[in-house]
């Protein structure tokens, strides 16, 4: 039995879409890949960049993690960094995190998720060292969407102090970095004003 027939059969309507508007799309796709964005997202499933940026493959490179997290331990991430930096040469490097983040919820619930709480610590010390902001806001619904927007916040600087970026900065190659949350009530992505262009941390 073939659980993924729907997939198979959605990719082939969306390929003959698009293979109908233009005949060469895939055979210009498969000869390269120049992205303009990194995007560095959340892995929440109503979070799709491509859709909700409204672009079309190839124009922009995903890395996503539970609660759109940039740890300068994890390898998977760097890796993905220097290479949209270093090899695609990136303009903009996008966090975008987003409001109702199930990540950002566990994190300050207080109560034991499994192996998901250690990468969820440095939630955890970002409420904690906010905390005085946080605890003067009453409404819980109010306080974990500041909490939200707190962590894309910590995230780009997180970006801003990779040695990947650190050095594109000091060759003056780019890339510009930029802090969003996206409101999965009604479509919209928000600019946190976080647009940093060099070093000024």
């Amino acid at each position: 039995m073939n659980t993924l027939k729907n997939i198979f059969e959605n990719n082939r309507n969306w390929a003959g879409r698009i293979s109908s508007s233009d005949p060469d799309f895939f055979a210009e796709l498969s000869k390269q890949q120049n992205p303009q964005y990194l995007w560095i997202g959340c892995s929440d499933s109503r979070v799709p960049p491509e859709q909700i940026c409204s672009m079309m493959p190839g124009e922009i490179f995903v890395h996503r993690n539970i609660a759109n997290l940039v740890l300068h331990t994890d390898l998977n991430f760097l890796s993905v960094l220097e290479y949209a930096v270093d090899v695609l040469r990136v303009k903009h490097v996008i966090v975008c995190g987003h409001y109702g983040c199930g990540g950002v919820k566990a994190a300050i619930d207080g109560r034991e998720h499994g192996l998901i709480d250690n990468w969820l610590a440095h939630i955890r010390q970002l409420y904690r060292d906010f905390h005085e902001r946080m605890d003067a806001v009453e409404d819980e619904e109010s306080k974990l969407r500041l909490l939200c927007e707190l962590n894309v916040s910590a995230q780009v600087t997180n970006v801003c102090r990779t040695p990947v970026v650190q050095k594109a900065w000091k060759s003056s190659a780019g890339p510009a970095v930029h802090g969003l949350i996206y409101d999965i009530e009604d479509g919209l992505l928000k600019d946190l004003g976080l647009n940093i262009t060099e070093n000024r941390l």
